[in-house]
C-alpha cells in the first residue's frame, strides 16, 4: 500500500504539539516522544505534527546529559496548542516553579489536553491537574508520589490516556504512547509504518509491559481482536465507536462482531463495556472517587447509567460493592 494511501482521512489536520522539557530531563524520553512525530511528517511528506519546544525561562533547556533543547516559545506565551507535554527527570517531587504550575493550570482551563512523560505526571499532579484522572508515572517515582498524594489514581502502566490527560512512564514507553495517538489521529496502517521506521516492531499496549501480556489477559492470539482490545484499553474514559474499532482491526463491523462472538463469547461492544466495568470495579476498590467521578473515568454519561450497567454485570449496585 502506498504511504499516502495508508494515512487516515483526518490527516489533513495539522496538530500543534507543545513540549515543555524541564531542566534535567532524560533525552531518551524526549526523543521517544518527539521522533515518532518527526517520522510521521517525513512519511506523510507534509506536516502532520508541528512541535514547539517551550522553555520556562526562554533559555535553552539542559538535559541530564550533554544535550540542550532550543526553545521556540516560553512559558506564558499565547500558544494555540492541540497537546502540551511536560517531560521531566531528576526529582520532580521537589519541583515548585509557580509560573510554570500556574501556566499549566491556565492551559487546562483553556481546554488544552495535557500530557506528562517520565516525571512530568508528577508536575501535573503538583499543579492539581490529575484529580479524578487515572495516571501513570516512571516506576522510580511511583511510591513517593503515592505517599505524597494518596488520593491519586496511579497505575503501573506504560501509559494512560484519560480524557484530556495523557501520562507516560518515560524511557522507551513514549514510543508505545505515540503509536496509540498516531493510530487515533491517522489510522493503524500509518501508525505501523511510523513504528517500523524505528524497528519498533513489538508495540506494547498501555496496560501491560509487552504484547504477550495482552494475549494472556484476553486469552486469544488473534491479531484483529488484539488490535481492537488495545484501542479499547487506551480509550476507557472516552469510548470509541464500533466502526473505529473495526477500522483499526481491518475488518467490517459485522466481521469484527462475529470474530468477538466466536472467540470471546460476546460481541465487540459488550466486551468493551465489560472491560470498562472491570476498570470501574478496580476504582471502587482502590480509590476514594465518588460514583459520579468513577462513571466519568470509565466512559459512562452519568452515575445512574453507570449504576445500571454495573448492577447488570455484577449483580449488585456499585454502592453495595463499596
Amino acid at each position: 500500500m502506498p504511504i499516502m494511501d495508508s494515512i487516515g482521512t483526518n490527516s489533513v489536520t495539522k496538530r500543534r504539539i507543545g513540549i515543555l522539557p524541564i531542566d534535567g530531563f532524560a533525552v531518551m524520553s524526549y526523543a521517544a516522544l518527539t521522533e515518532p512525530m518527526r517520522a510521521a511528517n517525513v512519511l506523510a511528506r507534509r506536516t502532520l505534527y508541528e512541535m514547539i519546544n517551550i522553555s520556562a525561562s526562554g533559555h535553552p533547556i539542559a538535559s541530564s546529559g550533554a544535550a540542550l533543547v532550543l526553545p521556540q516559545a516560553k512559558v506564558g506565551d499565547d500558544l494555540d496548542l492541540d497537546y502540551l507535554f511536560v517531560v521531566a527527570g531528576g526529582d520532580p517531587t521537589t519541583y515548585d516553579d509557580r509560573a510554570v504550575i500556574n501556566w499549566l493550570a491556565r492551559m487546562a482551563r483553556e481546554g488544552v489536553p495535557l500530557g506528562g512523560v517520565s516525571g512530568g505526571p508528577i508536575i501535573l499532579a503538583r499543579a492539581g491537574l490529575m484529580a479524578g484522572r487515572r495516571m501513570t508515572v516512571h516506576w522510580e517515582h511511583a511510591a513517593a508520589l503515592a505517599e505524597i498524594s494518596p488520593h491519586l489514581l496511579i497505575e503501573r502502566s506504560l501509559y494512560v490516556i484519560d480524557r484530556d490527560r495523557v501520562t507516560c512512564a518515560g524511557g522507551s514507553a513514549p514510543m508505545d504512547l505515540m503509536h496509540a495517538l498516531i493510530t487515533q489521529h491517522h489510522g493503524k496502517p500509518f501508525a505501523r509504518l511510523v513504528s517500523d521506521w524505528f524497528m519498533h516492531t513489538e508495540v506494547r499496549p498501555s496496560a501491560g509491559p509487552q504484547r504477550a501480556g495482552l494475549v494472556e489477559r484476553v486469552g486469544v492470539n488473534n491479531a484483529a481482536i488484539l488490535d481492537a482490545v488495545e484501542v479499547m484499553e487506551a480509550n476507557v474514559a472516552e469510548p470509541v465507536s464500533l466502526s473505529h474499532l473495526a477500522q483499526t482491526a481491518g475488518l467490517s463491523e459485522r466481521q469484527l462482531n462475529r470474530l468477538f462472538t466466536d472467540k470471546l463469547g460476546r460481541p465487540t461492544m459488550r466486551y468493551y463495556r465489560e472491560l470498562r466495568l472491570e476498570k470501574a470495579q478496580s476504582l471502587l476498590r482502590n480509590s476514594p472517587l465518588t460514583l459520579t467521578e468513577i462513571a466519568l473515568a470509565t466512559g459512562f454519561a452519568s452515575s445512574s447509567h453507570f449504576s445500571r450497567a454495573y448492577a447488570a454485570q455484577f449483580g449488585q449496585p456499585p454502592s453495595a460493592y463499596r
